[in-house]
């Protein structure tokens, strides 16, 4: 059953946040109150995400007066159209970014790995290639830099100085990404949860 002209269309509180996509809206103004009468606008829900058009507040004020709006009531819509897009004051301020590492784990269930402390690098490759590759993708990418001006200059000639030296584009090249250029400990588990 389409709206009646006049109507409040508002769904607030509802559990799903209904928003209205509307093809034609007429703006009218009854004594205490700003209406639109919307033609066609069938409800679509939506959750965290608004796709709504943004609307610039100095076009609403012109679609406003061209509709022959009294001066008093188009002064009052747009005074509270503009406290409606100001920024928040800033009391909701967010705490600061927790500045995270990346660690590795190694499931050691036998007790085969040693007892000495390790460093890794996180790289990533294609997902439907052999992890086998990686060594080879690396090796690969530090011939190629070396091959360079820059390479000839300072030249890469262990695999640590290539993952902190060659550039992203070079390893991009040979299929392969590093997510850490400075080593992160590997920290070993022996895979089970603690009863205590």
């Amino acid at each position: 059953m389409p709206e009646q002209p006049g109507m409040n269309f508002a769904t607030e509180g509802a559990p799903l946040h209904f928003v209205a996509f509307v093809h034609d809206v007429e703006p009218f103004v009854t004594p205490g109150a700003l209406y639109m009468a919307v033609h066609l606008c069938p409800f679509v829900s939506f959750q965290n995400e608004n796709t709504m058009p943004k609307i610039d507040v100095s076009k609403v004020a012109e679609i406003l007066k061209k509709n022959h709006i009294e001066p008093a009531m188009l002064r009052k819509v747009m005074e509270e159209m503009n406290l409606a897009v100001q920024p928040d004051d800033g009391n909701d301020e967010k705490p600061p970014a927790i500045k995270k590492q990346f660690v590795v784990l190694i499931s050691d269930p036998d007790g085969k790995m040693p007892k000495n402390d390790f460093v890794a690098w996180a790289l990533q490759i294609p997902e439907n290639e052999s992890a086998a590759t990686t060594l080879d993708r690396v090796y690969r990418s530090c011939y190629d830099f070396n091959a360079t001006k820059k390479g000839r200059l300072m030249p890469v000639k262990t695999v640590g100085e290539a993952i902190e030296t060659v550039p992203a584009k070079v390893f991009k090249e040979a299929d392969i990404w590093v997510k850490t250029k400075t080593p992160v400990l590997v920290i070993k588990t022996n895979n089970e949860i603690p009863k205590e």
